[in-house]
């Protein structure tokens, strides 16, 4: 299982270089069923503001929509926030995205920041090397 980051998904809609060729890539992996993969809760809202106001909000809504057909929402709650304000992290955003991935089991959390997230106890991959991460 992966986790991943927001920017994935917002590099893939918005074909945002250079990133965008490598999360569709990851992406339709997972589409396929070759790699499972999970998104945090907060990822949708986030992915949302940033696709609709780049594209328009019907774009951004039928890309989450198509996305959720074959990645998880993971499941969080208030004992995770808390695990993540007790992360030595800079970005909240981004520790929040250590407790889901540590929520769903996520062996890695994809993600084209992998700098944000040095102190976080799940290892942070490209999605580039997601492909040839442990376990494939």
């Amino acid at each position: 299982m992966l986790l991943l980051d927001s920017d994935i998904l917002i590099d893939s809609a918005l074909d945002r270089e250079p990133y965008a060729a490598s999360s569709t890539d990851l992406l339709d992996e997972v589409r396929q069923g070759r790699e499972r993969a999970c998104i945090a809760w907060h990822t949708i809202s986030k992915f949302h503001y940033e696709v609709a106001r780049e594209r328009d909000a019907p774009y951004a809504r039928q890309f989450m929509a198509d996305v959720l057909d074959f990645v998880e929402v993971v499941r969080t709650g208030t004992a995770d926030v808390r695990y993540a304000l007790d992360l030595p992290m800079s970005g909240f955003e981004d520790a929040l995205q250590v407790a889901a991935a540590r929520a769903c089991g996520a062996r890695a959390i994809v993600t084209c920041n992998v700098r944000d997230f040095a102190r976080s106890p799940v290892p942070a991959v490209t999605p580039d090397a997601a492909f040839a991460g442990p376990g494939r």
